[in-house]
């Protein structure tokens, strides 16, 4: 008995001395350049304890469980590392199996085992607050987060740290407002720029949490915070402003943790001083901060506070929109999105003037497309803010005299396709303006739908159609989701939606909110089907044109090959090629020169004719079909120094060959041309292209006649001198029948034109030599072609 004694007193000195070290161990952490050395030191003190609870008897380690159980379960659900986080779990786990003493460690353990801790919110916003029920755990906890997490140097850590200071201020409000307010109130106004924004958010976190269990519990907040708190609060602002600290580097840390007027309207103004990063935050808190500013101090009764100011404020703003900044002209957007119905009043009309300059696009603004976007947003929710009077005034509600304005604002955004070096940037405003249109949609389905025109719906649905066939996932999947909400919207349905029972047989409602319009596997087959649909067709045909010629292998598979099955299974109906065909040339008509459209419409057209889906026009010689995409290819070709343009119209023509009649000759005299272009890439290309068409349709020409020209298209150097080439070339046309181009001198092309106005030739001249381009209508002969400047 002597000896039992003497080693529990000797390990009790080992352990009084050994386990504070190792408590620490378990919240060491510190950063080194970009980097925190302390994860494995961390990881090691959790190690030493899961070995405790193996090594030593329970009642040796009684008078010290209480500090190892918090530390571990603090360790396991605030450590920044989900390996820390999955160590303490193990390391708790051990000790609760083998010793048997640690509080409640079944019930944590269930809640806080090896998977739950790896996610990192959920172990900050939940696991954390069910342990919090403990009352053993809950001010080991909130010391922790108050101590070491909120003043922390990664930015993710503290803001976590700081909602889970209001999740916990429930559990713990005593507490929270004797101990931890006064001492985080002197640190909100420190030198430390990680611990003054941390203690401000947690001082916000704490009271907001605080002033919801007040109004919950029917009390005042001042039965929670006495005056000296109170006034504390308030002079954190003032502080921070009579210091300067919302300037300089860590400004964009400070705007978002507090939010009177100054502060929003400076915060709205200078987001352009902050990074990127911390732009999208800024704005949303201080858009919030001015919702309940406003509904606090603008709104009192039903006549309002202060009419002049509530004036002034609007003015500021609607001026704001015409600054040549772009984010303020962003901020300002979303701060009119968020102000009350009482400060609209009136002026509802003006906003939307100035909302409808934010959202045009102007030589001077092409490149605002933050600003477009965050414009179109706002437009929904003033909209939902004023409501619907459809025979109320347009200066304070949406009425028939200001719906037509509001529809025409939104669609056009689903028009902007701008890009610079960060991409399609007009995808950001063609999402915010599908979103806007559903919102106010339904807005009005449910209020007064006989404000929604039929061709205003046709618009709405064909044109979300073309978004849901277009080539990015994330935006392909928003207009999806757009697409099924208002087809399938009840309360009650949104009117005049064209061929809804067609749609919802291809979209079956058992599968409208579970459909993937991510997976191309699953939309493209569902999106084509839409091409049989007349409304449709033409806006799904355009928006699967960039999807067909576009640049991503996945899509380009899935998209060309439903749009292959639908052309395969309408082969037998002629009525529905030739609807097709005719959409097709219209698209192509209306995109000429538009490179976004036309050169994956070229793609896709090679594709198309390579496939056999127009084998149906073969039979008939000069079908007008072929004909005219011949017409529009030459034009789309026309003057190019687009590599990848000429190189899938050289494609398209190789195509165009099956067509039987006289449009052979004109293919081949396109591609001869090309022979001799002055870049040497395309020359190249040309003789590659046109050798292998010459396999694929040998009944062009005699066999003789075939081999020979393949002999010469494999033999000769298409980087050669263009005088040679020439030679090769009109060789060629000579054995295939095709008339040469000829070189003209300015006289006979002068002479030739006065005698023939209507004609339509385009020529000019340039280092004293003429450049011709071949009309339709001009003679073979009377000069090179679109593709060929004459060296």
């Amino acid at each position: 008995m002597q000896d039992f004694t003497y080693s529990s007193y000797f390990l009790f000195q080992i352990f009084s001395t050994v386990v504070p070290v190792i408590l620490k161990g378990l919240t060491y952490d510190e950063k080194r350049g970009a980097c925190s050395v302390g994860s494995n030191v961390r990881d090691s003190a959790c190690y030493v304890c899961w070995a405790f609870a193996r090594a030593y008897d329970p009642l040796e380690l009684r008078p010290f469980v209480k500090q190892i159980a918090s530390a571990l379960v603090i360790a396991a659900v605030f450590d920044r590392d989900i390996n820390c986080r999955r160590a303490a779990s193990a390391a708790f786990q051990e000790n609760v199996g083998r010793q048997g003493t640690f509080p409640h460690g079944i019930d944590i353990l269930t809640a806080a085992d090896y998977f739950a801790v790896g996610n990192i919110a959920n172990c900050f916003l939940n696991i954390s607050v069910y342990i919090a029920g403990f009352p053993e755990y809950n001010q080991p906890m909130i010391d922790h987060l108050v101590n070491m997490k909120i003043n922390h140097w990664d930015g993710v850590i503290r803001e976590l740290s700081t909602k889970a200071l209001h999740n916990l201020t429930p559990r713990a409000p005593e507490y929270m407002t004797n101990e931890v307010l006064p001492k985080l109130l002197p640190l909100t106004v420190g030198t430390d720029l990680h611990t003054r924004h941390g203690t401000i958010l947690a001082c916000a976190e704490i009271t907001h949490a605080l002033s919801k269990l007040a109004e919950e519990n029917k009390r005042s907040i001042t039965s929670y915070l006495d005056e000296k708190i109170l006034e504390g609060l308030k002079q954190i602002h003032l502080e921070l402003s009579r210091r300067q600290l919302y300037r300089g580097l860590g400004g964009e840390l400070m705007r978002p943790a507090d939010g009177w007027q100054w502060l929003i309207n400076d915060s709205l103004q200078s987001l352009h001083l902050v990074s990127s990063n911390a732009r999208q935050q800024i704005k949303e808190s201080a858009v919030s901060a001015l919702a309940a500013l406003c509904n606090e101090y603008y709104c009192t009764g039903e006549e309002g506070a202060n009419p002049a100011q509530q004036d002034e404020l609007v003015k500021q703003y609607i001026s704001g929109l015409q600054s040549h900044e772009e984010m303020i002209r962003c901020g300002f957007s979303l701060a009119l999105g968020a102000l009350p119905r009482l400060l609209l009043k009136g002026k509802f009309q003006e906003v939307l003037e100035g909302l409808k300059r934010v959202t045009s696009v102007s030589p001077e603004t092409v490149s605002f497309a933050e600003s477009r976007r965050d414009g179109l947003k706002a437009i929904a929710k003033v909209c939902l803010t004023v409501g619907v009077k459809g025979e109320g005034s347009p200066t304070e509600y949406v009425c028939k005299n200001n719906i037509a304005q509001i529809y025409n604002m939104l669609l056009n955004g689903l028009n902007d396709y701008t890009t610079d070096s960060r991409g399609d940037v007009g995808a950001w405003v063609r999402e915010a303006a599908m979103t806007s249109l559903k919102e106010v949609t339904l807005l009005l389905t449910q209020t007064e739908p006989e404000l929604i025109d039929t061709d205003v719906t046709k618009q709405i649905m064909c044109c979300v159609a073309q978004q849901s066939a277009e080539k990015i996932d994330r935006f392909r999947a928003h207009a999806g989701s757009v697409f099924l909400t208002l087809l399938y919207f009840d309360n009650p349905p949104v009117p005049h939606i064209p061929h809804r029972e067609e749609l919802e047989r291809i979209f079956p409602r058992s599968e409208a909110i579970t459909f993937n319009w991510n997976a191309e596997s699953q939309a493209f087959p569902r999106i084509t089907q839409l091409l049989g649909l007349a409304s449709y067709r033409y806006h799904v045909l355009t928006g699967l044109t960039v999807s067909v010629g576009g640049l991503t292998e996945s899509t380009v598979r899935y998209s060309s090959q439903s749009m292959f099955d639908y052309l395969k299974s309408i082969q037998n109906d002629m009525d529905a090629m030739n609807n097709f065909c005719e959409t097709l040339l219209q698209v192509f008509e209306d995109n000429l020169l538009n490179d976004r459209v036309s050169v994956p419409l070229l793609k896709m057209l090679d594709q198309i004719l390579a496939n056999g889906c127009f084998d149906i026009f073969v039979a008939e010689e000069n079908h007008p079909f072929p004909m005219k995409l011949l017409k529009l290819c030459k034009e789309e070709s026309r003057k190019s120094k687009d590599v990848q343009k000429l190189r899938s119209s050289i494609a398209v023509f190789c195509g165009l060959i099956q067509f039987p009649g006289d449009m052979r000759k004109q293919v081949l005299f396109q591609l001869f041309l090309l022979l001799c272009h002055p870049f040497p890439v395309i020359r190249k290309t040309t003789a590659s292209q046109v050798y292998e068409m010459l396999i694929t349709y040998s009944e062009v020409a005699e066999p003789d006649v075939i081999e020979e020209v393949m002999t010469i298209l494999s033999d000769t150097n298409w980087d050669a001198d263009l005088p040679f080439l020439r030679k090769q070339r009109n060789y060629i046309c000579d054995l295939m029948k095709v008339p040469k181009p000829q070189l003209v001198t300015k006289q006979d092309v002068t002479m030739w034109g006065l005698f023939n106005p209507y004609i339509g030739t385009s020529c000019i001249t340039k280092y004293n030599r003429l450049y011709l381009w071949e009309s339709p209508a001009v003679p073979a002969n009377a000069g090179e072609s679109a593709a060929l400047k004459i060296s």
